[in-house]
């Protein structure tokens, strides 16, 4: 359950060189928002997506993976700043170089959100149409009590995978597939 923190609105900048004390926040709509810190398994799962697509993403050559809440800014004026589990920037949006400091000037094509203990689907809800308006091509929300995946796209309707299918993303990371069951093993 989140909770606002703020009165005074944050523009994304600020919120970046905020000393939070250790607090797991976000800023929503200008304010900061304190998040409970997710379970061990979360963080299991997040580390688990994440190196099934760094391997991919590596041995293909394609852009970078980044994960643990790096923000990502979703809106401005008031400014959103999430920190979704697993993200991919393919080279077109992050060129090769030297990493940009603070928030990335791009959104991710992709993100993966793992459902937590505490996560309502209306939030998880928002959160995915933020992230889509920001220019994120698919957001992917792996529910580790159900099993499944969640995916919601700007252009395509909301699907669900079971354990038998297969995790694809053709049009972001072309050969990439990943039976559902093997996220959550």
């Amino acid at each position: 359950m989140a909770t606002a923190l703020e009165t005074t609105l944050l523009t994304a900048e600020e919120f970046l060189h905020l000393d939070d004390g250790g607090a797991y926040t976000e800023l929503v709509r200008g304010r900061i928002v304190e998040m409970n810190r997710p379970y061990t398994a979360h963080g299991y799962f997040m580390i688990r997506i994440g190196f099934l697509f760094q391997q991919f993403i590596q041995e293909h050559d394609l852009g970078r993976v980044v994960g643990g809440d790096a923000g990502v800014v979703t809106e401005r004026d008031p400014d959103t700043v999430r920190g979704p589990d697993v993200a991919f920037y393919s080279y077109e949006r992050i060129p090769r170089g030297p990493l940009p400091e603070g928030y990335w000037p791009a959104a991710p094509e992709l993100v993966v959100e793992i459902r937590s203990h505490d996560d309502r689907w209306k939030d998880i809800l928002r959160k995915a149409s933020e992230y889509l308006s920001a220019g994120v091509l698919t957001v992917a929300v792996a529910d580790p009590a159900t099993q499944r995946v969640h995916l919601f796209s700007a252009d395509r309707e909301t699907s669900v995978l079971n354990l038998d299918d297969e995790l694809t993303f053709p049009d972001i990371l072309p050969g990439f597939a990943v039976p559902v069951k093997k996220l959550f093993e």
